[in-house]
């Protein structure tokens, strides 16, 4: 598939997703074209599987096929591969077809069985090793919801006219790369992003920050084992990370409900196996899931400055992530613990990347002394990097990267990189261009100092520095103006004096032509 196609896909499907916005919000219809695509998509899946397996059969062509010992075979074969299974009569084709029939006689009503349906797909998993990828992953679905509908007649010619157009899309999975349909499912949650304000920080990173993240932790390697996000939001982050290695295995906790959902449909969307990725749904500073495991690319773009327990809970101060910084990041600023976190879960070759505010970087009290520790005991932190503001629809504040290794090559400096401005305008947006990202990891590799941009600093200027990591103090980004000529300056001011006086003389000409007092006294 080329560029065009994939734009034109890309396009089609956020013309579909705008039938069913109405006066819902951005965030709300979202969890509805998604999970209309994503049933779609495991359809497809299901129908392309079972033909292949009908290929030595007389009846070659899954819809068609009724007998009940082939169905059971198919459904086996299905869950072991597959993870799911979808009769004939549940394939997305079959229940659009019903819902936009217009033959006298015969109900074209499709909430019921679509839900029953939808339950379905979670339902065939139970008691399989995919029960869990799969558990009420179509929860947001509510078709009884009044916001698609006043009426259930209402709400059924919506959702049956959604389907019809969503059926006219052939995702061609046969033919394109899996990350084709995936990257579209991306666009989508981009383009839902922006229309969701300060809830869009919830489950969404940026292509760009995503792309610099991914290409930090995986720097140097074909191929990883494992990679980690605690707080994995739709999942976008850790699958950039495929996009530049190879990945053995996924890893992700999210709090939110919907957005955990979200997750599990991308992974699945991008043709990850069910066996190969593990998302957990809760807290992940207060009942993380993974603990047992170590990961040899972890990245984060956590809430900024969130509560947490923190002192509140006094299993905190023996917890192995943070009992060894001798103090607790603040209730109400949990940037550090999540840090913290991810310096426990990282593998003794791995690289960790998180995005934070700013303050982190020169905060005292407790969070200063979990920086010194980290810095001058542990002397994991490779880098800091700065990033324009207004990049992320969560916030307008600035952010920047570290960048963590429990193993470094540069141990003896930390590097610094202002990208603050470098930038251009989107919308409302501020945007990375390929060219600032490329210039900015192309800096990072080479870790050489560049006027007004980069620096590496070495340890002992950090120290001097009571351990303050703000950026300016090592990257001078400063433009002194240019001196002023005072004598071409007096010259000019000359000059407009006499012409103030020329034109004074020209209105008092017109004043007394006019028979009225001149404005001035000439």
């Amino acid at each position: 598939m080329t560029e065009d196609q994939k734009q034109r896909l890309e396009q089609q499907l956020w013309k579909i997703a705008n039938e069913l916005r109405g006066k819902m919000g951005a965030d709300e219809f979202r969890d509805y074209i998604l999970g209309f695509i994503f049933y779609k998509y495991l359809s497809e899946k299901q129908l392309i599987h079972a033909n292949h397996l009908l290929e030595t059969e007389e009846v070659k062509e899954y819809e068609k096929v009724t007998d009940s010992d082939d169905i059971e075979a198919i459904r086996e074969d299905s869950l072991e591969k597959l993870g799911y299974f979808l009769r004939p009569n549940e394939l997305f084709s079959a229940i659009t077809k019903k819902g936009n029939a217009d033959v006298e006689g015969e109900s074209n009503f499709i909430l019921e069985d679509l839900q029953t349906i939808l339950n379905s797909v979670e339902q065939s998993t139970m008691g399989t090793d995919s029960e869990d990828d799969f558990n009420k992953l179509f929860e947001d679905l509510d078709l009884a919801s009044t916001k698609l509908g006043r009426s259930p007649e209402a709400r059924n010619t919506l959702i049956a006219k959604v389907l019809k157009h969503l059926d006219g899309i052939d995702f061609e999975l046969e033919q394109i790369d899996s990350d084709v349909l995936g990257d579209a499912y991306e666009y989508l949650i981009a383009q839902f992003a922006s229309g969701a304000g300060k809830k869009a920080g919830e489950f969404y990173t940026p292509q760009q920050v995503s792309k610099i993240l991914a290409k930090i932790v995986t720097q140097g390697k074909s191929k990883i084992k494992n990679a980690y996000d605690p707080t994995c939001g739709s999942g976008s982050l850790l699958l950039r990370i495929a996009k530049e290695t190879e990945v053995g295995e996924f890893y992700g906790q999210e709090l939110n409900r919907t957005t955990y959902n979200l997750a599990r449909m991308n992974m699945i969307l991008h043709d990850v196996h069910f066996s190969r990725f593990n998302i957990k749904q809760d807290d992940t500073l207060e009942h993380p899931q993974h603990l047992e495991e170590r990961f040899e690319a972890v990245v984060a773009n956590p809430p900024f400055s969130a509560k947490w327990k923190g002192k509140d809970n006094p299993l905190n101060e023996t917890d192995d992530r943070f009992s060894q910084y001798g103090r607790l990041a603040p209730g109400t600023k949990a940037d550090f613990a999540f840090l913290q976190h991810m310096i426990y879960q990282l593998a003794d070759n791995g690289t960790m990347a998180i995005v934070l505010p700013h303050g982190v970087l020169f905060r005292g009290a407790a969070e200063e002394a979990i920086r010194k520790y980290i810095i001058k005991k542990q002397n994991y932190l490779d880098a800091v990097i700065g990033l324009p503001a207004n990049l992320f629809y969560g916030t307008s504040i600035p952010a920047c990267i570290l960048v963590l290794k429990k193993c470094r090559v540069d141990d003896d400096n930390i590097f610094f990189i202002d990208a603050s401005q470098h930038f251009e305008k989107v919308g409302n947006q501020n945007a990375l261009t390929n060219a600032h990202v490329e210039k900015l990891l192309d800096s990072y590799e080479k870790r050489e100092t560049i006027d007004k941009y980069a620096y590496r600093a070495p340890l002992s200027e950090v120290v001097e520095n009571d351990y303050n990591l703000n950026i300016p103090r090592y990257v001078d980004t400063f433009e002194e103006e240019k001196p002023v000529d005072i004598e071409a300056v007096a010259q000019e001011l000359k000059e407009l004096e006499t012409d103030m006086k020329e034109t004074d003389q020209v209105i008092a000409g017109f004043c007394k032509e006019l028979g009225i007092s001149a404005p001035i006294s000439l």
